[in-house]
């Protein structure tokens, strides 16, 4: 990669795990798994062990999205939700700490929603909240080793998985539209915005901010 790094990437799905290496080129190495099994977990920080011996960084963006008005919340959205996005989390992070080196980094993926009250975002919202605290509490328990854990928190970002997750039904329409109208720049954002904050906070550039909640979301939730 640019940077000189090599970057390790790893997803359910083989085929966007297969794109993404396809897309970076050079310093990527694609392995399958799911991070909400712990299983899988292991095979992958081993596979890491033995190639490269340590992790610097560890940018853990896992996630999944759907809809659920309280009142309609069933037990399969509950856990799919908690599983992936705060389970899997962490023990992604905790099982990679023997790997990384003290003054290393850990970035995690939020979301504005953990800061709203979006309707319909009961469980989601709760699950991004949840990872904003782990940033504050690791920051704590790793300060000894001065490895710095911080939070972006994206606002709605034009991706395949928002596009899949509002669907192109009307509603679905409506739904995009009232995001782009509630964003104070009055656009959704880009994957590259957000690659280019997570960059920041894994670099050496910000040396001195641990703990941080950085919001890249258009001002969507400042103003």
């Amino acid at each position: 990669m640019a940077e000189g790094a090599h970057v390790y990437v790893t997803g359910r799905r083989q085929e966007k795990v297969d794109e993404a290496v396809k897309e970076v080129g050079a310093g990527i190495t694609g392995v399958q798994g799911d991070v909400a099994s712990l299983t899988d977990l292991d095979r992958l920080l081993k596979q890491i062990k033995q190639e490269k011996g340590t992790l610097d960084i560890v940018f853990a963006n896992a996630g999944a999205a759907e809809y659920a008005r309280f009142g309609q919340v069933d037990e399969a959205h509950f856990d799919w939700m908690f599983d992936g996005n705060v389970k899997g989390l962490l023990f992604t992070v905790q099982k990679a700490l023997p790997l990384m080196p003290d003054g290393g980094a850990v970035v995690l993926t939020s979301s504005v929603v953990g800061s709203k009250g979006f309707s319909a975002n009961t469980v989601y919202a709760a699950t991004k909240a949840a990872i904003r605290s782990f940033a504050r509490t690791w920051t704590t328990d790793l300060k000894e080793r001065k490895i710095r854990v911080n939070v972006v928190s994206p606002g709605p970002i034009d991706t395949a998985g928002l596009r899949e997750l509002l669907g192109d039904s009307p509603e679905g329409q409506q739904r995009k539209q009232g995001m782009t109208q509630i964003v104070p720049l009055g656009r959704l954002g880009h994957a590259e915005e957000i690659a280019k904050a997570v960059l920041f906070l894994d670099s050496n550039d910000s040396s001195y901010v641990t703990g941080a909640e950085l919001f890249v979301d258009g001002g969507m939730g400042q103003v």
